[in-house]
């Protein structure tokens, strides 16, 4: 049974006398170290300590064990005479020369695994390795981890480029083990990446962990981050999780699920899973028992791939636990700290356990000062699509390589296709334009290396090898949300830079429109006040895709074809409709999420009956009105008994963000009430699925994108707590014309004298019943003139598209200065 064991007093005298004195040790254990050991025992071992020491008393499991140490390593190189050798091989070595690297790399581990280990060092080892099992059991299985004294720094990441050995059982074996660690400090990758980051190679030694095995191999394991590793953003931990030991996800050869907590609210005792992506989890590392390799790969039942890997209670702990080793390692370091974990569950005790923690290095790297956009101009034929990773865009020819043994062939500027990539293809990808995988999550090694070096990579794709071809030109395009996107071509793009510079405080509230949860982290980053507008409908027709009737009705669908659809997209929801509650508030939180503390608004949902009938299995249930425009749409069907248990479904979602995730800045907007009675009867519908205006500070706002809503904006004042302007709506019926047909557009436009005048008396009305106003309507955004137009009449906040914002903010505070 594996178990968190305090070493303090299991010594004797004679590992004592081995540890007295830490620079001269050949053996310390884990609860004997801690940060400031980095040059004694390596990053990883050091880290290990430190969490031992300071974070298992809080309740963190971690597996323990002890490291032989960088003292050993140098011991081990001294009195064999090695170092004279070794200078030698690697003395004006030219690493881009891949096969003059692959030759001296190779010769020079043959030198170190020729030369035998001091006998001293053996019995260190022997006599550790023998008090674990006294601990854990006669022969216990250990992880043989390398642990350079160079690597897991806040500025460079040496993890991964040395080796790692599961599953070792027996003394000859740790001892073999250890061996191939010291001589893996000079694989191909570690000799590129010490002398591309200026290390000299005699100054980075090699410490190896040696630590009881937690059996993932019978349960799950992954990564996780404490910071969104593609954009940044700082209040999330993203969660990777699959079968078996966790190098599959590592290595980037399952695609693993994903699940994003928020760490704000997840502090304060809410439950914040702000998103679950299951993945094909296809493939599992285990044990192996028949005496050749320690581990294995084997196909994961189809049953199992179509679950989460996860419970939602493990997934919460393990956010926690993410939340505890940020914290520390931040107040440690005295400066925020993201962190990159791995983490494992035993399948015999059901336990979480933490493997490893070292600082993140792309992300905390970065300047908060420089936001950079990419956005394409055209877009071209989709070759291939899977999980964005560097929110870039690059293009170039393709080079599929299967084979590590092929990377000579590689050139410079190609896109670098492949299964999947391990530090055994690094030299190659410091060149590439961009990497293209068939496996992999967004941790896994492909991902990792391309966000260090700044190119994009699109991972996960199952097909990419099959269908691009050698010398094909294509576009790698990661800037269109969490969908990474190769195109056939060489697309143009644009890359904007925007330089966040000290930048007013204005009176007027400056709001951004967001429809996309999947660019809401990276919008967070350009500074605003929060929220104005977020539509449901870009949730619901992209990543529900399905009528919410159709999904309560199920069995009674007519269309065999929609309901097969159907039936696959909710594959793993028994009942329907929880697929609809469940991605709706994924799609809720991180928009409330991204802008947390700042007030977002969100507009329930606003399709005419003919968009709703576009969605799956909608046709059966809506009706063919002549002018949908004005027709069955917004207030109306919330209460109808022809949709209000549809209705229910946005309020259970609605209710989650709130009250589950603790997302409190959610205020639910409701559009095209045409009169203060159905805005009654719908707050009466909310208030029936727990959403009371007025308990738990809940507010609701009310679209003022009609002439009833104006000419009867004191009514509408005491039903709701604030307007939102619609500039559209508002427009077309003030005009009486309808905004979708070409034959009277050029007569649309928002700065019309009618329309001016109605958006003034909006204005006054609120004004003088102490109700709060803004606009979320296209016109500011489009006019700057109607913006000021705005601020001169005292409205209390502007919500712009995202590219109007930083603009628009100092056009608004050069005209409050006056």
């Amino acid at each position: 049974m594996l178990k968190t064991v305090d070493l303090t007093n299991a010594y004797t005298e004679k590992s004592k006398a081995l540890v007295l004195w830490k620079e001269n040790a050949f053996i310390l254990w884990f609860d004997q170290v801690g940060l400031e050991d980095i040059r004694l025992v390596g990053g990883k071992n050091a880290s290990l300590g430190e969490l031992i020491r300071q974070l298992t008393p809080k309740g963190i499991n971690v597996p323990q064990g002890f490291a032989i140490t960088a003292h050993a390593y140098r011991y081990f190189i001294s009195s064999a005479g090695l170092e004279p050798q070794l200078r030698e091989l690697l003395t004006d070595l030219d690493v881009d020369n891949i096969v003059l690297l692959r030759q001296r790399a190779k010769q020079v581990r043959s030198l170190l695994l020729n030369t035998r280990f001091p006998k001293e060092i053996e019995m260190a080892i022997a006599v550790a390795y023998k008090r674990l099992g006294e601990l854990y059991g006669h022969t216990p299985d250990v992880a043989v981890r390398s642990s350079a004294t160079a690597e897991d720094l806040p500025d460079a990441s040496f993890a991964g480029q040395q080796d790692t050995y599961l599953n070792i059982s027996g003394l000859k074996e740790v001892i073999k083990a250890v061996h191939h660690c010291f001589a893996s400090l000079f694989t191909d990758r570690a000799i590129s990446y010490r002398t591309h980051k200026g290390f000299d190679h005699f100054d980075v030694a090699l410490s190896v962990g040696v630590q009881k095995m937690v059996r993932s191999d019978l349960a799950t394991s992954g990564v996780m981050f404490s910071i969104d590793p593609e954009t940044g953003f700082k209040n999330t931990a993203l969660i990777t999780a699959s079968y078996g030991l966790g190098e599959t996800v590592v290595q980037g050869a399952v695609n693993p699920d994903e699940y994003l907590v928020f760490k704000p609210t997840l502090r304060e005792g809410f439950k914040p899973i702000l998103q679950k992506r299951l993945g094909r989890k296809a493939i599992k590392m285990v044990y192996r028992h028949d005496g050749n390799h320690a581990t294995k790969i084997v196909p994961v039942p189809w049953m199992l791939q179509r679950q989460f890997a996860l419970t939602d209670e493990e997934i919460l702990k393990l956010g926690d636990w993410a939340v505890m080793i940020e914290d520390h390692y931040s107040k440690l370091r005295q400066t925020y700290t993201p962190m990159d974990i791995e983490w494992a569950k035993d399948g015999q005790t059901g336990q979480l356990f933490i493997v490893q923690a070292r600082p993140e290095t792309v992300q905390s790297q970065k300047s908060r000062q420089v936001l950079q956009h990419y956005q394409l101009q055209e877009k071209g034929e989709m070759l291939v699509q899977g999980r964005a990773v560097g929110e870039v865009i690059a293009s170039g020819p393709a080079r599929v390589i299967l084979d590590v043994s092929q990377i000579d062939q590689f050139q410079s500027g190609e896109v670098l296709v492949t299964h999947r990539t391990d530090p055994d293809w690094e030299p190659i990808m410091k060149k590439a334009s961009a990497i293209v995988t068939n496996t992999g999550g967004r941790t896994c090694h492909a991902a990792i290396i391309a966000r260090e070096m700044g190119i994009p990579a699109v991972v996960g794709c199952e097909k990419a090898t099959e269908r691009l071809t050698n010398g094909q030109e294509i576009t790698v395009s990661c800037a269109e949300g969490e969908q990474g996107n190769v195109y056939a071509g060489l697309l143009p793009f644009d890359v904007q830079e925007t330089v966040l510079d000290e930048l007013p405080k204005t009176r007027t509230q400056i709001l951004m429109n967001v429809g996309n949860p999947e660019e809401a982290f990276r919008l967070s980053a350009i500074p605003c006040d929060g929220v104005g507008l977020a539509r449901l409908e870009f949730i619901i027709a992209n990543q529900i895709k399905t009528h919410p009737l159709a999904l309560l009705h199920f069995d009674e669908l007519e269309d065999r074809d929609v309901k097969a659809e159907i039936e696959e997209l909710t594959a793993h929801y028994p009942y329907k409709p929880d697929f609809f509650v469940d991605r709706l508030a994924y799609g809720m939180g991180a928009i409330a999420a991204a802008f947390y503390p700042h007030p977002v608004i969100i507009r329930l949902s606003d399709f005419k009956s003919n968009e709703y009938a576009n969605l799956l299995g909608g046709r059966q249930f809506e009706p063919q009105e002549e002018n949908p425009m004005i027709g069955w749409r917004g207030a109306s069907r919330y209460y109808d008994p022809q949709y209000r248990e549809a209705f229910a479904l946005e309020c259970q979602a609605l209710k989650r963000v709130r009250d589950e995730m603790g997302l409190v800045n959610a205020i639910p907007m409701i559009p095209f009430c045409r009169t203060p009675e159905e805005g009654r009867k719908v707050l009466a519908e909310m208030a029936k699925h727990g959403l009371k205006r007025g308990k738990h500070g809940l507010q609701v706002y009310v679209m003022c994108e009609l002439p009833s809503n104006v000419i009867l904006a004191s009514e509408f004042a005491q039903v709701f707590d604030g307007f939102s302007m619609g500039s559209n709506d508002l427009t077309q019926l003030t005009l009486g014309l309808d905004r979708d047909s070409g034959l009277v557009a050029p007569l649309f436009d928002e700065r019309n004298e009618a329309v001016k005048r109605m958006v003034k008396l909006a204005i006054e009305t609120a004004k003088a019943e102490g109700c709060k106003i803004g606009i979320c309507g296209q016109a500011p955004s489009d006019y700057p003139e109607f913006a000021r137009f705005l601020v001169e009449l005292g409205i209390d906040s502007i919500s712009l598209n995202p590219d109007s914002v930083l603009k628009t903010m100092l056009d608004i505070a050069e005209l409050e200065r006056g």
